[in-house]
């Protein structure tokens, strides 16, 4: 994440190296890092200083604790390391480095991985899915207008439905607006309690108040609100999911 494109294609060339490392997306500046990091929740992030509109350490203020990944700076300046280890990252990368340098960094960032993942202790990795789960629960959608930008909680959120190339969150007596596939909104609150019941509706599951046998062997969510969504999904899926949470 760097608004300098040279720097941005020196890490990605980089990485390619890396059999075990994926790219999932780059930005220009703070405030797209901080959807990124919202969307994609990935491992890792590279993370320069000195971006438009929101800065490195401005990426970190606006992200949860939880769901920030681990943390590697990158800068032409040395004056912000200490700031960057008083916000807990990884390690420190002074522009221009050398390929050793930044595999060093990589290093340190797959055994710091490791650990939180518990890959060499079974009781560490249940750990690290209860963590997981926990931080799921807290998951936030970032929701933009041209007034504000509004991080809606996960837990707040009572269904979705689908409206064209944009998704409705309806969540108590708001409805909020986003540009976001239901495939990818899916993916994004599976683990926080939320199922889709049909091509068109997600809903929290956590708000479902009963169940009613609809048309043609489908069924009818009633949730606490009074909403009724018609789901397509079978009632034995939809009794496990129920189970689970």
């Amino acid at each position: 994440m760097d608004d300098e494109r040279l720097a941005r294609q020196r890490v990605r060339a980089l990485l390619a190296e890396e059999p075990d490392m994926q790219v999932v997306g780059e930005c220009v500046d703070g405030l797209q890092a901080v959807e990124l990091i919202e969307r994609e929740r990935p491992d890792l992030v590279f993370l320069d200083v000195q971006m438009p509109r929101m800065d490195g350490f401005e990426v970190i203020e606006a992200t949860s604790p939880q769901r920030m990944p681990v943390t590697v700076f990158t800068t032409a300046h040395d004056e912000h390391a200490l700031r960057a280890f008083e916000v807990h990252a990884l390690d420190y990368l002074l522009k221009p480095f050398k390929q050793e340098r930044f595999r060093d960094s990589l290093d340190r960032a797959r055994r710091r991985l490791a650990r939180e993942l518990g890959e060499a202790d079974p009781g560490l990795r249940a750990l690290a899915d209860d963590v997981r789960a926990a931080r799921a629960q807290d998951l936030r959608l970032m929701i933009k207008s041209p007034e504000r930008i509004l991080f809606l909680r996960a837990a707040e959120i009572d269904h979705v439905e689908s409206a064209g190339n944009y998704a409705v969150l309806h969540a108590g007596k708001d409805n909020h607006i986003m540009r976001e596939t239901m495939q990818s909104l899916e993916q994004r609150l599976s683990g926080a309690g939320f199922m889709r019941v049909s091509r068109s509706a997600i809903v929290n599951l956590r708000r479902v108040r009963e169940v009613e046998p609809g048309p043609a062997s489908q069924l009818v969510m009633v949730l606490r609100d009074g909403s009724r969504i018609t789901a397509t999904c079978g009632l034995r899926e939809l009794q496990r999911r129920l189970a689970g949470i």
